[in-house]
């Protein structure tokens, strides 16, 4: 089957140097471990800025942290509140779908796509965490 690991594989080794190691998923061993070391110190460039937005959307995230929704000496957010209902899911992706329809038309387009952004963050990690998933620590 042709997909576009493949097509990767080939690039990178050649056509001749097929293995037996093929994954399921029609991948090569060596390409997800050459793929997954990739980072800063062997010059990697990005193409679109994905760096300098993910940096962007951090940033963002931790000041959502100083605002008045965690202010207090609880530090408990509407979110857990919500969460403990059992509505986080669908409350961050109804907040995905509020941000994304009014994009650009209350406030600026930028502060709509770092909203819809973290939203997407927050429904990752409830996902997660209603699917029992252990990729990342609670």
């Amino acid at each position: 089957m042709i997909n576009s690991w493949s097509l990767l594989y080939d690039e990178l080794y050649g056509d001749d140097e097929m293995s037996e190691n093929k994954n399921d998923w029609g991948g090569e061993d060596k390409i997800e471990n050459s793929i997954s070391s990739c980072d800063d110190s062997i010059n990697f460039k990005w193409k679109y800025n994905e760096e300098l937005i993910a940096k962007e959307l951090l940033e963002y995230i931790r000041g959502t942290y100083n605002q008045h929704y965690s202010a207090g000496d609880y530090k408990i957010q509407t979110l857990d509140l919500i969460e403990a209902c059992g509505d986080g899911e669908s409350f961050c992706r109804s907040n995905i779908l509020k941000y994304a329809s009014r994009y650009d038309k209350k406030g600026t387009a930028r502060r709509d796509i770092l909203k819809i952004l973290h939203y997407t963050v927050l429904l990752m990690h409830f996902n997660d965490k209603n699917a029992n998933c252990e990729i990342y620590p609670q």
